[in-house]
């Protein structure tokens, strides 16, 4: 007999019976997977030549790309040179030797990785690799290229600790700016006590995480946030949704989803009816935009019964980010013991992968 699904959610061995790969070790151990990961960023170390710059590019995709999302949407207010997120085989038309290319790859196996290193290295940019191994450490050791190597043995989607802190450092080492440690020291701190929020051992009546995770079971979530600082959180969490969850989700963000999206609120009806709003709020969201959102909550309640509003809690903007993310991680571990899936594996890609790999590298 299937207990009910809150009884699911509270039962740990029911838990690990569907966790066969375990990826709650890596979800709980993420406050010292973030401790570790920056104290990797502090030795970094670049060339002196690379200061000289007049833009960046993080080359990356899936779970290897996140931390540079976030590193964007951390620093774009007040960060001076433009930063780009480069999701391809190949480059922009603006890449030169002023350039500084970040190539990201966790596993270093990342064919449009590889191949974006090398159009990077065509057009003489000055490139950086962060990776744990594979084929782009031994790129790295073989052009001489300043490289950042981080622990394996995760699943790309859970480095983000890794994929985040020594980046910021990078970037601001070559940028001049001292890291402000204040955010760091206070993430790093808060991020403990958001696990024991979260962890399995709370029951569903007062985990949050949980709680979401059955609003979302059987539903088509389609997730909001703004452009500002949360456009990387909606994004972390429609990934982890489809990865973990096995889930599959939508997204947009405010304010444009108002000039498009906003329209489409009407059919098809029987699906509209299915879907699960999450609205992603943080308190130094854009006045008018927070505006818009009340504006476009009280429109689209009409349409659909479920519309979960979830605010980022925290003192400074790093924690409130890290905070989202990680009670976003944990509801699609949730969600993905509801859906009776083992949160690791990720067949399809390993499928499409394996397909790929009769055909013949693009470089």
């Amino acid at each position: 007999m299937i207990p009910p699904e809150t009884e699911i959610l509270d039962n740990l061995d029911l838990i690990k019976g569907i966790d066969k790969s375990n990826l709650l070790k890596h979800l709980l151990n993420f406050p010292q997977q973030c401790k570790e990961a920056r104290a990797i960023g502090k030795l970094v170390k670049l060339p002196k030549s690379y200061m000289n710059y007049n833009n960046i590019v993080l080359s990356g995709l899936g779970g290897s790309a996140i931390g540079a999302d976030l590193v964007r949407s951390y620093i774009w207010a007040h960060f001076k040179k433009s930063i780009y997120i480069n999701r391809n085989y190949t480059l922009p038309g603006f890449i030169g030797s002023s350039t500084v290319l970040f190539c990201l790859s966790y596993s270093g196996d990342t064919e449009e990785t590889i191949s974006s290193y090398y159009n990077g290295k065509r057009k003489n940019a000055k490139s950086v690799i962060l990776t744990s191994g594979g084929k782009l450490k031994k790129i790295a050791i073989r052009d001489n290229i300043p490289h950042i190597i981080i622990p394996k043995g995760l699943p790309p989607r859970q480095a983000l600790g890794y994929s985040f802190f020594p980046l910021l450092y990078a970037i601001s080492k070559i940028s001049g700016l001292k890291p402000d440690e204040g955010p760091v020291e206070e993430t790093l701190a808060y991020l403990e006590h958001v696990r024991t929020l979260f962890k399995p051992q709370q029951k569903t009546r007062e985990n949050l995480a949980k709680r979401i995770a059955l609003k979302l079971h059987n539903k088509l979530p389609l997730i909001y946030g703004t452009q500002d600082h949360m456009d990387t959180i909606v994004l972390r969490f429609r990934n982890q949704l489809e990865e973990n969850s096995k889930h599959i989700s939508f997204s947009h963000l405010f304010p444009e989803m108002n000039h498009n999206e906003i329209v489409g609120w009407e059919n098809p009806k029987v699906i509209l009816r299915n879907i699960a709003v999450v609205l992603f709020r943080d308190k130094e969201d854009y006045p008018r935009t927070k505006l818009r959102i009340d504006i476009t909550k009280k429109i689209i309640k009409r349409y659909t019964n479920t519309i979960i509003e979830i605010h980022s809690l925290g003192n400074c903007l790093l924690s409130r980010m890290f905070y989202l993310i990680y009670l976003g991680d944990f509801v699609s571990f949730y969600l993905a013991i509801l859906n009776n899936v083992d949160p690791t594996p990720v067949d399809k890609v390993k499928y499409l992968k394996d397909r790929l790999a009769r055909f013949k590298t693009v470089g």
